[in-house]
């Protein structure tokens, strides 16, 4: 497999935003898939050592994705994204919140708009991901909460889990 990507992290303190473009060695519709199918966001979205555990999914506009992060220490990271658009195998949209199990979402926490494009070039995939907020003050939080570092984490277990697809 080709090891050579794309992998753009941008943070646009200006704009209040994060973007990043990354790329897969694997065809959009499989990435696309991997982004919509809970059973298998399960299997990368959280970085190692944590696991991500999905309590409900609906992958409608207006449904929601209902999860956490479980944690090495059986600490759990509630998260609610509710799907606001969107455009089969092109892209979607909605807004990601930390909350509780019940779904009641946190007002400790930032909330964001996420906005995620999938892109066929050739035979692999081009994932553009806008992540905007309402305060600078909430970017700065949630990138001293190592997003960055996290999800690049996450990315990399999709590489792996596309590799295994693949062969």
């Amino acid at each position: 497999m080709n090891k050579s990507f794309l992998f753009n992290f941008k943070v646009d303190k200006e704009n209040k935003q994060i973007n990043v473009a990354r790329s897969f060695n694997a065809p959009k519709d499989l990435v696309w898939k991997a982004w919509t199918t809970p059973e298998i966001l399960e299997q990368w979205w959280a970085p190692k050592p944590y696991k991500a555990i999905t309590k409900s999914m609906d992958f409608t506009e207006g449904g929601q994705w209902h999860y956490y992060m479980a944690g090495p220490q059986g600490e759990q990271h509630w998260c609610l994204f509710d799907f606001e658009k969107i455009v089969p195998l092109k892209s979607f949209s909605g807004l990601d919140a930390f909350c509780d199990e019940n779904a009641v979402i946190s007002d400790t926490k930032p909330r964001v708009k996420w906005y995620n494009e999938f892109v066929a070039k050739g035979d692999t995939a081009v994932v553009h991901i806008k992540i905007q907020f309402d305060l600078l003050e909430d970017l700065e939080t949630i990138i001293s909460m190592g997003f960055k570092e996290g999800f690049t984490a996450g990315l990399e277990n999709l590489d792996r889990y596309i590799e295994s697809q693949i062969k």
